[in-house]
């Protein structure tokens, strides 16, 4: 018999769930894909790859939580992950189309189209790391402190693929290009606030004009997917930062 004095340890649980983490690896995925794509010069197929991880990014968190298959193994890979696909891809991909012609003028010794590329891809790991300390903190607001990493990579990434849809050279958009995801990259480590919309219930009734304004959404998507899913992301880029001045103008203190 077991001495009473002696503690009993818990035992440990081998192995790991397949269905979310294989939905994580959906994101890695994306991300392998979208870096070969661009580099064959394929940067429709490229957004595709970055598209995808976002919804296998999207979909693993909520299968995790429905099925109660939530682990610290699978928070940690599926931030790794993010970083892959909404951090190195999305900066590659958009390096490999339009940046890199920035080694044509002299500023940092031709090395500036790298070192925008690289400050995106560092503000990436930035966002990635807050988001995990202030999820540990119970109690934390449900807003997101600063741009989300998927959505900064969506509003670099298609614009690459509108772009290239329109046969616009990455020359042609090389300053607008360079704006953009320097902007994108301030974004994620500010701390201006931007809705989570974890506050949607999914499995519960919606009421008639959000689920209307869903399908119309859905609908313009299916006639022009690169242009309006860059404006889509666009405009919730620019809703953190309209939020914030609006406060401000009213008089309002920022939400804790």
């Amino acid at each position: 018999m077991n001495d009473p004095a002696t503690p009993i340890k818990p035992r440990r649980t081998k192995g790991i769930y397949l269905l979310p983490n294989l939905f994580t690896t959906g994101t890695l995925f994306g991300a392998f894909y979208a870096i070969v794509a661009s580099m064959n010069g394929n940067f429709d197929d490229a957004a595709m790859g970055i598209l995808f991880a976002m919804i296998a990014d999207a979909l693993d968190g909520r299968i995790a939580r429905m099925t109660n298959t939530s682990t610290d193994f699978g928070k940690e890979y599926d931030s790794l992950c993010d970083m892959a696909a909404f951090g190195i891809a999305s900066s590659i991909v958009v390096y490999a189309y339009s940046l890199r012609f920035l080694s044509d003028y002299q500023w940092l010794g031709g090395k500036l189209g790298g070192v925008l590329a690289m400050t995106y891809a560092t503000c990436a790991a930035l966002r990635l790391a807050r988001f995990n300390v202030l999820a540990a903190i119970k109690g934390s607001s449900k807003d997101f402190f600063g741009l989300p990493s998927p959505a900064a990579a969506a509003l670099v990434v298609f614009f690459v693929w509108t772009s290239f849809k329109y046969e616009l050279s990455g020359l042609d958009v090389l300053i607008p290009a360079s704006i953009i995801t320097l902007s994108a990259a301030l974004l994620m480590v500010s701390s201006i606030r931007y809705n989570s919309f974890k506050k949607l219930n999914l499995d519960g009734r919606m009421r008639f004009l959000p689920f209307a304004a869903v399908v119309g959404a859905l609908v313009l998507v299916s006639i022009n997917p690169p242009l309006i899913l860059f404006l889509i992301f666009f405009a919730y880029a620019m809703s953190g930062p309209v939020a914030t001045v609006i406060r401000r103008l009213r008089g309002k203190p920022t939400p804790a």
